[in-house]
């Protein structure tokens, strides 16, 4: 949380965002007359006022380009501006893009691997696209229908669930696409553990533990899902799950070595990607109290917080550099914040 004097803002909640994501601003000593009248800016551009009270703004980050700290600053009145506080506005890498859970990062160099999902069944020219660590972004392949999520193993390897048709496939740094495990149902979510045993979601309500050769056995058994499974390992060597339902009060499940799941945190709309950092905190793509964005949710599961605000956000994953790249539908972005996920990520 952002601090500053008295009479300014004293508290920005989230401190990070991308263009259109919820942001609370709470100020210090400004009257209920001056509520209607409160002007928020980051850095040159206002910002859309959603509603105001008395020292309290709920407003929307301006579109910004570049992805830098960036100041924002309170007025009550044309002339009056509050002592600024600082505020991290993610950078776009890309967009024109369709992802559906969380992207990937490659770690013989650092690029960053990303979906073109489309409707279901349908075929579009390139459906896997990679970001090189320039930033530059490259066509990698079309032949794989629905591409859902991507993981690589211990060894480096690259692997893309297809929900179409309920394959993993495996895909070379020469551009070629390989079936790897089949008969999955409607393959979603994809993760291996620290042994290097994969694990595959199947938004029907099956978990497979997926051996070397490709075959499949039944692991846990879930509540179905009305759009995707998402899988992520934690520290604990637990497999943890997030598969929206029609509900807006979803649960993120834990499932230990043996396949028995339990709820690790419940109170969540519609969560999605997630991932872990180094402490063990857990990051996911959700709802919290009404707002949207990257929550984060501690250890213990006892302390949820939303640290990047956003819309339409289905993912997320962490650079070797440090960086939160978060997917929405359509587009990806980057926060310079200095987390750093765990080596299963």
């Amino acid at each position: 949380m952002a601090m500053s004097s008295a009479n300014h803002i004293e508290r920005i909640d989230p401190t990070a965002g991308i263009p259109g994501g919820e942001v609370v601003i709470e100020c210090a000593d400004y009257s209920e007359n001056s509520a209607p009248t409160l002007n928020v800016w980051f850095k040159d551009k206002p910002a859309h006022v959603v509603a105001a009270t008395r020292g309290r703004a709920l407003v929307l980050v301006p579109d910004l380009d570049g992805g830098v700290e960036i100041e924002v600053s309170v007025a009550a009145n044309g002339d009056a501006t509050g002592k600024p506080a600082q505020f991290v506005v993610a950078k776009k890498l890309a967009d024109g893009i369709h992802p559906v859970a969380s992207p990937a990062f490659d770690p013989a160099d650092g690029s960053l691997f990303v979906t073109r999902s489309g409707a279901r069944g349908e075929n579009v020219p390139v459906s896997l696209f990679r970001i090189n660590s320039e930033g530059t972004l490259e066509e990698f392949s079309g032949d794989i229908t629905n591409p859902t999520s991507i993981a690589f193993d211990r060894s480096g390897r690259m692997f893309v669930t297809g929900r179409l048709d309920g394959a993993v496939y495996r895909v070379t740094p020469l551009k070629e696409v390989v079936v790897f495990a089949g008969e999955l149902g409607i393959a979603t979510g994809l993760a291996f553990n620290r042994d290097g045993e994969m694990f595959v979601g199947d938004r029907s309500g099956t978990i497979y533990r997926v051996n070397e050769i490709g075959e499949a056995h039944d692991w846990a058994q879930l509540e179905p899902s009305v759009s995707a499974y998402h899988l992520a390992f934690g520290p604990d060597d637990a497999l943890y799950v997030t598969g929206p339902t029609v509900s807006s009060f979803d649960a993120i499940t834990r499932i230990d070595e043996d396949g028995e799941p339990t709820v690790f945190y419940r109170g969540l709309g519609r969560p999605q990607g997630l991932a872990f950092d180094r402490e063990g905190n857990l990051y996911v793509a959700a709802s919290l109290r009404g707002r949207r964005g990257i929550v984060r949710i501690s250890p213990d599961a006892a302390r949820a917080e939303i640290v990047v605000a956003g819309m339409n956000l289905v993912g997320l994953a962490f650079s070797p550099k440090g960086e939160m790249v978060v997917a929405t539908n359509d587009a990806v972005y980057s926060l310079p914040l200095g987390i750093y996920g765990t080596l299963l990520d």
